[in-house]
């Protein structure tokens, strides 16, 4: 119940923060798709902890296992088991308020829908759980590969400290701890970061992703809109609290005559003049880069006293304790990478079924 995503392209994950391990099962991969184990290995490095001095210091290596569907190098068509096991989890650090809820996590919720919760740490409602989406999304970017499609996700603010343009490759995003572009600006993200983090605080930021190569016609009419499924993805995420395609909020203080994508012709067919759309009109593609953004509250857990009540409805204080991010910005980048290239790979494929294929 809940998780499983995609329709054609389906993903479902397990496991739990300070479980055994975590793991996915993703169907619909098609056969012959030849399978490069390294550039799952490359995302999940990107996504582990304990990468930099600005994330958690939690140890894990992130070693994928691949335990079905992919054979002598290439995917059968079959369901892919893939398996990442925790190597150094701490649940010993939550013992002192497994009676206690801590404030907006999800303790109070899952023990409200379930009548009982894991209190070693965030269990499903842990970000550790993206291992597994991150895994299965190096999947799908190399199944977007054969349609020429690209992915790259970028920090473009934390806390408000803004970078406003666009990367032009993966080694810009990947030159610093905080995967912004701009070197100056990225220092400038790195002072912030340290710094509420010394205060025992924690701060958000904004995620930016752009797909390129994205033909025009993906996405279906009415509720399975391609900026609605990327929505429902991008909010999926922990810590996730804002969606902006295109545009975004930015295209209400515009007018229709300066926001209107002008359509004009080119030797590569239809473009736009501008893209306010964000590559996405009428829930479908347009032919132009997608643009989206994701915006990420700061972590929850924070290392000052706070108010909250315990099992039994009474008033208590708690102290976290524990390995935390001081901000998800940085390691949501793969993360939102991940979630795109899931949702385009299903459309992907959902369009491929729709169009007849008779010749003529």
């Amino acid at each position: 119940m809940g998780s499983s995503f995609g329709r054609l392209f389906r993903v479902t994950t397990f496991g739990e923060s300070h479980g055994g391990g975590l793991g996915c099962i993703v169907d619909g991969c098609p056969a012959g798709i030849e399978l490069d184990l390294e550039a799952i290995r490359r995302d999940l490095e990107r996504r582990r902890p304990g990468q930099s001095s600005i994330s958690t210091q939690r140890k894990e290596a992130d070693a994928v296992e691949v335990l079905s569907g992919v054979f002598e190098g290439r995917t059968l068509g079959t369901s892919i088991g893939l398996l990442v096991r925790n190597k150094d989890a701490d649940p010993s650090a939550y013992a002192p308020f497994k009676d206690a809820y801590r404030p907006s996590h999800a303790d109070y919720t899952y023990d409200a829908k379930y009548g009982l919760r894991n209190w070693q740490g965030g269990g499903r409602a842990s970000a550790r759980e993206t291992v597994a989406r991150v895994a299965a999304g190096a999947i799908a970017k190399q199944v977007l590969a054969g349609f020429g499609v690209s992915i790259l996700a970028w920090t473009s603010a934390i806390d408000d400290i803004v970078f406003s343009g666009e990367p032009a490759d993966l080694d810009e995003v990947e030159a610093n701890a905080v995967r912004c572009p701009d070197p100056a600006l990225a220092a400038e993200m790195e002072e912030r970061i340290k710094s509420v983090r010394s205060q025992g605080d924690t701060c958000g930021g904004v995620v930016r992703c752009v797909a390129r190569g994205v033909p025009a016609g993906w996405g279906e009419p009415v509720f399975d809109k391609l900026e609605a499924d990327l929505a429902k993805a991008m909010l999926s995420l922990p810590a996730c609290k804002g969606f902006e395609s295109g545009s975004g909020y930015a295209g209400t203080r515009m007018r229709g005559s300066t926001h209107n994508d002008v359509f004009e012709p080119s030797e590569a067919g239809v473009v736009t003049r501008t893209n306010h759309s964000g590559g996405i009109q009428g829930g479908i593609s347009n032919g132009m880069p997608i643009l989206i953004s994701a915006a990420f509250k700061p972590v929850a857990t924070i290392f000052r006293e706070q108010d909250t009540v315990d099992t039994s409805g009474a008033a208590t204080t708690i102290k976290p304790r524990g390995r935390h991010d001081p901000c998800p910005v940085p390691r949501a980048v793969p993360m939102v990478e991940a979630m795109m290239a899931l949702v385009l790979v299903d459309h992907a494929l959902r369009h491929r079924a729709t169009r007849s294929q008779a010749p003529g």
